[in-house]
């Protein structure tokens, strides 16, 4: 990094790079939680490793069962499923296909 008030082009930022620094290793397609936000694994990440994240897209990702979910709706990652419930968990993004209570996968644009 250089030490100037300018702004230097690194790249498109669809895809980081991501250190794991957990104690369990992340498979690919995994829903990583990047504090303020989600990311989808693009690869295996062992612990330790550095490995591709994707943060923009739309992905079908685990949803919670007896939640329905309208197109726009914002949902949030509660560590193994997605959800309308924001307090305590990770905003993942908003939905855009709607999701029937009895459904187990929600279609999300995260980013």
């Amino acid at each position: 990094m250089l030490n100037n008030p300018q702004a230097y082009y690194v790249q498109r930022g669809e895809t980081i790079d991501f250190t794991n620094t957990g104690s369990t290793d992340i498979k690919a397609n995994d829903v990583v939680p990047l504090a303020t936000r989600i990311g989808v694994a693009g690869c295996d990440i062992p612990v330790g490793a550095t490995g591709s994240v994707h943060v923009v897209g739309v992905y079908d990702i685990p949803a919670s069962t007896g939640e329905a979910f309208t197109v726009g709706q914002v949902v949030y990652w509660n560590g193994t499923a997605l959800t309308a419930t924001a307090d305590g968990n990770v905003p993942a993004g908003w939905v855009v296909e709607a999701k029937a209570a009895s459904k187990s996968v929600a279609r999300v644009k995260i980013g």
